[in-house]
Order: C-alpha cells, then structure tokens, then sequence
C-alpha cells in the first residue's frame, strides 16, 4: 500500500506512553507488541491461543484508522469525495487515540473535535465506562456492518465493511480484564508511527505474526497447523512465479500467508509504473482463499487488509464440505483458478459424507484436498496461450509413498494423468517444527493440462535446520531479493559436504538448476529426474502375466459355475460331484484374487513418489572384523585407563579430607 502520510491524529503521542525515538521502525514495532503481548497475558490473555485474536482486533483498528485518514487526505487534495468506514464515534481517533494534557497538540476529528474526544468523556464518567462502550456500543456496531441482527447479510454494506464486520465477528467482548491495562494498550499501539512504514514493512506485522503464531504451535496448542514458515511460502511463490492477470487461490489459507506473499511478489514485479486500474484489479480481483477455523479466518483477513489487499475475497467455513459459515466475502469468486498454493492439514479426518462428495474411500484430509485441488485448477486454453493452472502445494511423506491403500493410489493416479508434477522438493524433517510439527514434508509443483512425462526431483533433507536455525530462502540458493547466491552466501549446512568433494565447482542450489529442469545438467548430488511415464509403461508390461492369469482363474471360475448349476439340476443329485464343482469354484476364485492382488501391487508401485535420492552419498565401512575388533579393544583400554585415572583423583581427594 502507499506510503501513509504524517497527520495530526497520527502524530499525537500519549503523554504516559514510552515510545522509542524511532517508534515506526520494524524493530521498535516488534517491541511494541512484545509489550503489549506481555500486557495481555497478565490480563485474562494466558496463551498465544487468546492474545493473538486479541491483539488482532485492536490493532487492525489502529491500522485502519491510519488508512482511512489517508485516503480521506488523499481524496480531499484531488477534490474528491470520500466515505469512510467508520464514522463518529466508532473510529479508533474517537475512542482510542488518547488524548495529551497540552490542548496546542491535539489534532482534530474530520468534524473538528479533539483526537480521543470520546475517550476523554468516558474517562471523566467513571471506571470501566470506556470497556463498557466497546462491549456494548463499538462490538455490536461491528458486527452488523456484515450481517444484521436476524443473521441476514447487510445489504447496505460495502466491501470494505463486509471486511470490517467478518474480522469483528468473533469477537465477543473484550478480554482485558482492567481498564487500565487496557488503556495501556491503547496507548502503546496508537504510539506507532504509521507515517513511517514505507512499502518494505507497511505489514511488518506479518512477522510479527509469525513469531506469534510460532507461540500458538508450542507446547501442543495447535496452533501450528496455521502456519507455514514465510521463507518457504516466499520460495514456493517463487518458483511458481505468479504474473499479474493470473488468479490466485488457497483452500485452506490459515493467516493468508501464502496470498500475502503472493500479491508483494506480483505487486513488485508490476512496477512503480503500474497503473492504477491495474493496481485495484490486483487488490480486488486477484486473491481469493477458504479458511474452516473461527480462530484464524479474523487472522487472516487482517493480515490481507494490512498486506494492501484492502476487501479479501475469504470463504469461512469447511472447504472439503462446502458448508459456508459466511460467504458473502467471495462472490465474485471464479469456480477455477489460475495458481493455487497452499499448505493442507495433515493427519485429520473427515465424515463419510464429504468422502462421498469426494468419491473417495478415505477421509484423510490432505488427500481430499489434493482431490480439491485438481477439481479448482483452471483447464488449459490452447486458444488463448494458457497452459494450464498450476499449483505449488506442502504435503506430507505419507502422501508419496502411500500405496497400501486403493484412494492414496487412485488420487495419484488421477495427478499424474491430469497434471504434469514438474518438480518435487524434499525439505528437512525440521522446517515445521517451529511451528510446533515435526512431520517430513515435500513441496510439489504441477501444472493441469497433460499427463507427467518426467519428474525433476530436488533434495534438501540433509540440510539440518530446528527453532533455532529455521530454513531459510537462502537454502533454496536465493537472496532475499531472489537473485541467486553465491557460493560464499550460501549457508554452511547446505554446501560443506559439497565442497569437500568439489572445491573447484559451484554448488547445485536448487534456485540455480530450477531454469534447467528437464534437462541433462540440472542432474546433480542433489537433484535427479524420474521418468514416470517409463515407470508406469514398465509396471503395465510387469503386471500383464498377472493380469492374464486373473482373466484365466475368473473364466474357469464362470465355467465352473456353469456346471454347478447343471449339476444341481440333475436328478438324482450328485452331491459329491457337487461339493466337487463348489471347492474348484472356491480354489479358482482365490487363486484370482491373489493373482490381481500381485497385478495390484504392482501398479501401485508405480505411484511411490518418495524422493528417494540415487545420487545421495554414502559412506561405506570397509574394516575387516578382525580390524573392528582391534578397533573396539584400542577403545576400550582408553575407556579403561580414564576410569584409573578418575578413581586416582577421587582417592586421592578422600584422604585429603
């Protein structure tokens, strides 16, 4: 979004709050929300589960206010009209902003009264009076800006108050248990100045969500399952390169952290030229998502609107159900999309009757969201240039190497015949565990519109990154900016063991092979491309005997059946040639099953996708046994003689004492 102007409701401070001098900064805002986290938690706010929302809340408020005084400025000076979307007294500069003791210093309200005018009322009523309006007044004002008293949609809301009233809905009452603690919040975020938040940190809040909903995956809360570490949204958004025009969608996008990367990342490559028009259609008609929990979908729509994407086009309800909570946000939501990218949760289960949406006999959730995904991924248009959706999506192993179970297979199946899966990345078994989840995970990129031929693979699971050293885009070999690293900038896990091997050689980022994928040189220790349509060509030809002996029991068996019935109608009954006849049925009917359970397996095979590295390393040990013998005894002398030596020095100090 632009760069917000100083204006007098932005540059009043409370006289009892501490800013630092450089109060708009990223670092002093970071601090300013440790803070008030801290501040929370002491009031009624115990877990990042409680203060997250809460501060979520009041802060989108902050924020907005600083918008709408921008955009009023900006209107005004092109002699314009502006409509705000919230008006007196429900505007953060009227209940919020405090206001000092020095009258010289107080800006005004729109309708010339003092910056925190109705702050000051309360205050001068009695304890409690502020908390009371916002719980009784402001809440339910919110509210209705969406929906109306009686549950129905407000007709006369624009969408920037749909926005307003949905992130507002959850929000019941306030949680802060003092007033006063409450009015030190206040204080402390409308201390930040908004002025200065240029371009690069106008959401800085962004990673101060992260750090936050890190807070939310700790200690079994649950809150992990939101968050998908930015260095690997930003990489995935990289790869799959959105371009401006394209659609952009996420079926379960937690926070919006994959939207939010998406348009900084379309919205820096369209320039400062841009046009305006160009600019609304990115803002407006370019990024659309589903979130199922009540928890994070407010999340979410804050982090948009204070991203620039100023009325998200979010879904909230269970997306693999179609059950909508309130779908007012998406309607001009198109039925398929040009980029999906989304990190699906892992492990949960659904009901028998979205698998029967589905068709499938599974209700493992990431398996029904790929099903979704290749459902919602739009169809190539050969007369208009498009190649096909294209989708850059987090799975876990299980859903790779999986073959035990006939939906896990088929859903595969139906991948590899409708997409082309172009790229799999295995990433360290650590990248989610700062997020409060320790399963491996793969990044897979596919574009709809043909069958997989061959299939670029790119290792990572060597790289060893924890809470305390997180992945990184420079793992993927880019900088921050995306323009390749050098070897020197490259992180020492990633390339020591390279270098030991190849000092005179650059080492094979995956950012500096990906242009090459599919071809003879972006093969490397690392990387390694799999001819999926030869393994399936194969896994046919294997399974062929199998099957043609499946055909040859079951014919016998509908033989054998011919001729029980005739026997059963022969008079008198042979019942011995009939107990016969039956037990051949049985026996020619197992020996099918079992010959199609071996085509079966087979076949499935074909669709273990785990990257499995050829190129990998290996360190072998070539001792003879009599050489590890020797080795062991070496040791255990050693061992012997430190033991000799402890026991000295602790005999040694008893006759001392």
């Amino acid at each position: 979004m632009p760069r917000p102007k100083k204006t007098a409701p932005e540059t009043t401070a409370p006289a009892d709050a501490k800013p630092s001098p450089s109060a708009g900064t990223p670092p002093s805002l970071s601090g300013t929300i440790r803070t008030v986290c801290d501040i929370l938690r002491r009031s009624n706010c115990t877990s990042a589960l409680q203060y997250v929302p809460e501060l979520t809340w009041i802060l989108f408020l902050r924020i907005l206010d600083a918008q709408e005084t921008l955009a009023r400025e900006e209107a005004e000076a092109g002699g314009n009209d502006f409509t705000p979307s919230l008006h007196a007294p429900f505007r953060w500069q009227d209940w919020a902003a405090p206001t000092p003791p020095n009258a010289e210093s107080v800006g005004q309200t729109p309708e010339g009264q003092p910056v925190g005018w109705k702050r000051k009322a309360l205050g001068e009523q009695r304890i409690g009076a502020l908390i009371e309006f916002v719980n009784k007044e402001l809440l339910p004002h919110l509210h209705r800006l969406a929906t109306l008293p009686d549950g129905r949609p407000n007709p006369d809301a624009t969408p920037k108050q749909r926005v307003i009233g949905r992130l507002m809905t959850a929000v019941e009452r306030v949680r802060v248990d003092t007033e006063g603690d409450f009015t030190d919040i206040l204080d402390r975020l409308h201390a930040i100045d908004v002025s200065q938040l240029d371009d690069t940190h106008t959401f800085t809040l962004s990673q101060v969500y992260e750090d936050l909903l890190l807070k939310m995956g700790e200690k079994n809360s649950d809150g992990g399952q939101f968050f998908t570490p930015r260095e690997v949204v930003r990489a995935v958004v990289a790869t799959l390169n959105p371009t401006f025009g394209e659609t952009v969608y996420d079926p379960c996008c937690g926070t919006g952290g994959f939207l939010a990367q998406s348009f900084e990342w379309m919205k820096a490559r369209m320039g400062d030229e841009a046009l305006s028009t160009d600019l609304e259609r990115l803002r407006h008609e370019t990024f659309f998502g589903r979130e199922k929990e009540n928890l994070v979908f407010p999340i979410a729509l804050a982090n948009l609107v204070l991203h620039g994407i100023d009325q998200p086009n979010l879904w909230h309800g269970n997306t693999l159900a179609d059950l909508p909570t309130y779908a007012g946000l998406f309607e001009q939501a198109p039925a398929t999309f040009d980029v999906i990218l989304t990190n699906p949760p892992f492990g949960g289960k659904e009901s028998a009757r979205v698998q029967k949406r589905y068709k499938s006999s599974s209700g493992a959730t990431q398996l029904l969201f790929l099903r979704q995904i290749l459902d919602e991924l739009s169809a190539p248009a050969p007369e208009e240039g498009f190649a096909g959706g294209r989708c850059g999506v987090v799975f876990d192993e299980g859903l790779l190497f999986r073959t035990n179970e006939s939906a896990f297979v088929e859903t595969k199946r139906r991948l590899l015949d409708e997409c082309d899966l172009w790229c799999i990345v295995s990433l360290p078994g650590g990248v989610f565990s700062t997020a409060g989840a320790g399963v491996k995970t793969n990044l897979l990129f596919f574009t709809k519109g043909r069958p997989t031929e061959r299939t670029w693979y790119y290792d990572l699971s060597h790289v060893k990154v924890g809470k305390k050293t997180p992945m990184t885009l420079a793992h993927f070999g880019w900088a921050d900016d995306f323009t390749l690293l050098d070897d020197a900038a490259l992180p020492a896990t990633l390339v020591e063991d390279w270098h030991e091997r190849h000092a005179d050689q650059p080492f094979p980022s995956f950012a500096r092979l990906l242009a090459r994928r599919g071809q003879p040189e972006a093969d490397s220790d690392y990387s390694w491309t799999v001819d999926i349509a030869a393994r399936r060509a194969q896994a046919l030809a294997d399974k062929a005997p199998h099957d043609a002996e499946t055909a040859r029991w079951r014919e016998q068996a509908v033989t054998l059946k011919t001729r029980l019935a005739t026997l059963k109608k022969t008079r008198p009954v042979p019942q011995a040639d009939i107990e016969a006849c039956q037990q051949a049925i049985q026996a020619a009917e197992k020996a099918a099953r079992e010959a199609d359970t071996r085509a079966a397996a087979i076949d499935a095979a074909a669709f273990d996708l785990k990257a499995v590295n050829p190129n990998a390393r290996t360190t072998q040990d070539t001792r003879t046994p009599a050489e590890i013998l020797d080795t062991i005894e070496r040791h255990g002398r050693t061992v012997g003689e430190a033991l000799a030596r402890l026991r000295g020095l602790m005999d040694a100090n008893s006759i001392a004492g």
